[in-house]
């Protein structure tokens, strides 16, 4: 079951937490975000020309909240937009192609624009996406072995499958909400029950392997 549920009621008001996807062109950004804001897919789908953005409200414990998402564009000539894109982000959503090993290496450049963008306490998870595929070039122990290694959260997924796409965003926002400062909202007023607190440093379920 979701930890993450959606509203009954349209809400106003809603305390907004900022999620940024990151990653080279192609890795599947916009597929993670279709499938988590409308549960769809979409085989072919162009690359994302600047930024796209969607929002989705969910309910965590007794807390309403509206979760942005920004979708930003992974070619180079996009680049110089993504900066002011990270203002005010709390959780980055960093995604490579588990069949192009190109897309892994290139994470080490993202890595840095955040170091320079982005808050310390920023919460960060690195994705492997299109594990549905047959032919990797990255396996899980390799994407784990860096996400420990630069204290990211992580996880693989498929979009298409629609697996492991729930757990990410799952804990990156329950993850944001655990984290003093970055968010603004009385932490009285969040309740969580037991199998939605993370109690535990180094979580592992499903798709998702969660290093702290």
């Amino acid at each position: 079951m979701s930890r993450l549920s959606s509203p009954r009621e349209s809400i106003t008001s809603l305390p907004t937490l900022k999620l940024l996807l990151i990653g080279d062109s192609g890795v599947g950004k916009s597929s993670l975000l279709l499938r988590f804001t409308e549960d769809q897919f979409e085989p072919y789908r162009k690359p994302t020309i600047g930024v796209d953005f969607k929002v989705k409200k969910v309910i965590v414990g007794d807390l309403p909240l509206q979760v942005a998402i920004w979708d930003t564009a992974g070619q180079e000539r996009f680049r110089t937009l993504t900066p002011s894109y990270y203002r005010g982000a709390q959780g980055i959503i960093l995604v490579y192609d588990v069949t192009r090993r190109e897309t892994f290496l290139g994470l080490e450049s993202w890595l840095q624009e955040l170091e320079v963008f982005t808050k310390k306490d920023v919460v960060k998870i690195l994705v492997g996406n299109k594990i549905d595929e047959t032919r990797h070039e990255v396996d899980r122990r390799e994407g784990l072995r860096f996400a420990r290694r630069h204290s990211l959260l992580f996880a693989e997924a498929s979009a298409k499958l629609k697996y492991g796409v729930q757990n990410i965003f799952d804990e990156v926002v329950i993850r944001i909400l655990q984290t003093p400062g970055l968010w603004n909202i009385k932490r009285q007023e969040l309740r969580l029950s037991e199998s939605q607190t993370l109690k535990e440093s180094n979580f592992c379920s499903g798709a998702s392997c969660v290093v702290a």
